[in-house]
């Protein structure tokens, strides 16, 4: 199997997506009162979330970025995508437009979006399929590492005797909002970077058959969302053992504040 028929293209195909419900959205609809508070609670939640969730996109592809030009490809750099500046990463309809039209739309029963896939050329990186690896996970341990200093933030908030409901509310939203996108990028399918993964460990002939779903695997991705497969299989367990693992790491911070 040649190497050269691995990918050499974005590190994310689909990029980040986003997909859960927040709590506020949840409430069923009774009356032009009861309609006017939830609308009140949509644009509430929209604001608790914001910084949180811009916060999650800029790091995640920064990341990607970051790792592949340590691995010997610039081309992210040249293109101006290694930077804390969020605007490079936004797409104006998957990062913003199409999120604020469902979450309204559906009163936040689905929300979906996604960011500008980071360019990377892995036939540039010094060792292509084991450095893929570590250019692929990068964006999901830079949310895990945010969903950290999130609940690192919860707790000093806390332990201070701060109780202002939007900022602890906005550093659980923090923490949702990336270990959400830690367990959905991971999924191992391409072109999710849990895909590029898998591709990167597997040895050549299978990951050269991995490979080539990609031109599927949004289709395949969405399906298995919009029938709750990869909530119940994936989502939900990863999400949880992150939550345990969230816990533990944190517990010494917590008991040292309390």
């Amino acid at each position: 199997v040649r190497r050269a028929s691995l990918p050499a293209g974005s590190v994310d195909g689909l990029s980040l997506v986003l997909v859960w419900a927040p709590k506020a959205a949840r409430h069923h609809t009774d009356g032009s009162e009861t309609i006017g508070a939830n609308m009140s609670d949509l644009i509430q939640t929209v604001l608790i979330y914001a910084l949180p969730v811009i916060f999650a996109i800029t790091l995640h592809e920064a990341a990607h970025g970051y790792a592949a030009l340590r691995l010997g490809d610039n081309t992210a750099s040249v293109l101006g995508r290694v930077t804390l500046n969020p605007f490079p990463h936004i797409d104006l309809v998957g990062t913003i437009l199409l999120p604020l039209l469902l979450y309204f739309s559906t009163s936040g029963a689905f929300l979906f979006g996604y960011a500008k896939p980071v360019p990377v050329r892995f036939d540039r990186l010094r060792h292509p399929k084991r450095d893929m690896v570590w250019v692929a996970l990068a964006g999901p341990g830079a949310n895990l590492l945010q969903a950290l200093l999130w609940g690192v933030l919860f707790y000093v908030l806390s332990g201070s005797g701060i109780t202002e409901r939007f900022f602890i509310e906005m550093c659980k939203a923090g923490m949702l909002t990336n270990v959400v996108m830690f367990a959905f990028n991971l999924f191992p399918l391409p072109p999710l970077d849990g895909g590029r993964i898998l591709v990167g460990v597997l040895p050549w002939r299978q990951a050269v058959l991995v490979s080539r779903v990609e031109p599927w695997g949004f289709f395949i991705v969405m399906a298995l969302v919009l029938t709750g497969l990869i909530s119940a299989w994936w989502m939900q367990p990863l999400m949880g053992a992150t939550f345990e693992f969230l816990k533990f790491t944190l517990s010494p911070l917590a008991a040292l504040l309390r």
